[in-house]
């Protein structure tokens, strides 16, 4: 089922800065069904486009009748890079996606209302972001699911000095992690390679502490079992397990971290657990 989405939204405020994301609001062609909307937000170095509209995910919510809101997170896609570092930082970020999804009519949770609330999904970076909107939005949000997950962040060994210095005058980078970052960073032209350090920087300036804040709403956690960063799944789960956070774990054979995204039976999962 194809669907309409409004373009980009109005322009929002959030403490009296104007940052600039591109958003955009799907809408599904029954829009009388009245299902909560769901979030998306995508990983570092890619875009709502890439990983959500040409992995067909939109479709595919758009298809069970979902309401879906996308961004591009700041210096990604077609959102504006900023020259302050702040506008990079999770707790910001966290910030501008409460607006946005504020502006495109999410509402708090009320006991026996489908349409009340937010689902989110978020994918590698996306799912840091998730797991703390999740934990510091109870309120609003309904259900999580994580893709890729991490039970650290592995932008925090990002060697930042060590990237600077080779865009400057390629200086071969040392670190493995953070050449194939920076080198997945530079493949697509509309990323603003040096926003996209700002945020490194940010994110290093919060560091990622699953254990800090967990979400207590039902989540889904997905990887692919060739993903390197699948065997850190059960620490996720165990932690929010011990809050007394509802878990699922899913693997998805064959796949991994770059390509899992794709996959049917993650799409399916996902669509089912969201389920209102």
């Amino acid at each position: 089922m194809s669907g309409r989405h409004s373009g980009e939204a109005p322009t929002h405020t959030v403490e009296g800065t104007d940052p600039r994301l591109f958003v955009q609001v799907h809408e599904p062609q029954d829009a009388a069904i009245g299902n909560r909307p769901v979030l998306l937000i995508h990983g570092f170095s890619s875009s709502s486009a890439l990983n959500w509209e040409a992995t067909g995910w939109v479709a595919a919510l758009l298809g069970a009748g979902r309401r879906v809101i996308t961004v591009d997170l700041p210096g990604h896609g077609r959102s504006a890079a900023p020259d302050d570092c702040d506008s990079y930082s999770p707790s910001r970020i966290r910030a501008d996606l409460l607006q946005i999804v504020t502006d495109a009519g999410a509402r708090p949770l009320m006991s026996g209302d489908s349409s009340s609330g937010l689902d989110v999904i978020g994918y590698s970076l996306g799912s840091r972001l998730a797991w703390e909107f999740g934990a510091t939005q109870p309120e609003l949000v309904h259900r999580l699911v994580l893709g890729g997950p991490n039970s650290a962040d592995p932008l925090a060994d990002f060697d930042l000095s060590a990237a600077q210095q080779h865009l400057a005058d390629g200086t071969p980078i040392q670190d493995v992690s953070t050449a194939g970052l920076l080198r997945m960073a530079q493949l697509l032209p509309s990323n603003n390679i040096f926003a996209l350090l700002s945020l490194v920087e940010a994110i290093k300036s919060e560091p990622f502490d699953a254990a800090e804040a967990v979400p207590h709403m039902p989540m889904l956690l997905v990887a692919g079992d060739q993903d390197e960063r699948a065997v850190t799944l059960p620490v996720l789960a165990s932690i929010a397990t011990a809050a007394g956070t509802a878990v699922k774990e899913l693997l998805i054979p064959g796949r991994n971290h770059t390509n899992v995204l794709t996959n049917r039976a993650f799409k399916q999962a996902a669509i089912e657990f969201l389920a209102p």
